[in-house]
């Protein structure tokens, strides 16, 4: 590991997104309210994807069947925020034709982030396995994650799936796009503000870290960050194509005029690069209407 190069009051200030985005909280707002309109259509929530109370997850299924499956994981830096805040990403997604799984996790401190990346290794196993009796093909499942959930994301192209059920094929996931990433952990833990609720260990950091991390054998991971997000933030979206190349990491890029909450909505608009590009891995044109 390398030597900081910061002190720590620089890393909070990297980190430190809502003081970044003063008006955060009006995108929270709006998320919860937008989420809790698309509950209100056809879905099935809080599924049971494992034994713990929070490994659940919410699914929006497409209208026609065998349809490619897109696997939303939040962010909120492994300590906040919760799946219905983000049932908002479904619809755009739906009326593309794919079938959406936002899945639940526990949070820090009650669990570390290595808990968190088993909890979505499992979350996926159940998505494969059960995913076409809602009219998902298991065959076709992208990932999209946002902040944290851009981390879990890229930790999740990297996992072993036979290793883990000998029934799971090499090919869980098939492509992934992370959205202002976060994808090693060492400086994550420079930052007190962070540390103290994740209290990350040196083997937190060498397990959890996808950028340190030998590249997947197979599938595409997109990384996007927004144009006016922190140094850091550009710093980790840049690292997972410096460390696992452009055969694997084809895009790296950062969207002008974008901040970290708005970059989420980025995902939501068909008109968007984003969305464009989660709609590519996907198989799907953006839905017009």
């Amino acid at each position: 590991m390398s030597s900081p190069t910061h002190d720590a009051d620089w890393y909070d200030r990297m980190y430190n997104n809502r003081a970044m985005v003063p008006d955060f909280g009006q995108y929270f707002e709006r998320w919860v309210r937008d989420s809790a309109a698309a509950r209100g259509q056809a879905c099935s929530t809080s599924v049971p994807y494992g034994t713990h109370s929070s490994e659940t997850l919410d699914i929006f299924p497409a209208e026609r069947a065998d349809a490619p499956v897109l696997v939303f994981i939040h962010g909120g830096y492994w300590r906040f925020l919760d799946k219905f805040d983000h049932s908002f990403v479904a619809p755009p997604f739906q009326r593309a034709g794919c079938t959406v799984v936002v899945p639940n996790y526990a949070l820090c401190p009650a669990v570390t982030v290595p808990d968190i990346a088993m909890q979505m290794v499992r979350a996926l196993a159940w998505v494969w396995r059960h995913i076409a009796e809602y009219g998902g093909d298991p065959r076709r499942i992208t990932l999209a994650g946002h902040s944290a959930g851009g981390h879990l994301a890229a930790m999740l192209m990297a996992c072993q799936w036979p290793v883990f059920a000998p029934d799971l094929p090499a090919d869980v996931v098939h492509n992934a796009l992370s959205i202002s990433g976060l994808h090693e952990l060492e400086s994550i833990r420079r930052s007190p503000m962070l540390q103290s609720g994740l209290l990350l260990t040196d083997e937190h950091v060498l397990n959890a870290s996808p950028a340190w991390m030998p590249a997947p054998a197979r599938g595409e991971l997109m990384c996007v960050v927004g144009g006016d997000e922190s140094q850091e933030f550009l710093r980790q979206n840049a690292l997972m194509q410096q460390a696992w190349g452009t055969q694997r990491v084809p895009k790296a890029l950062a969207m002008p005029g974008r901040q970290h909450f708005s970059m989420l909505d980025a995902l939501c608009e068909p008109t968007h690069a984003v969305h464009r590009m989660a709609c590519d891995l996907l198989g799907v044109q953006p839905a017009t209407r």
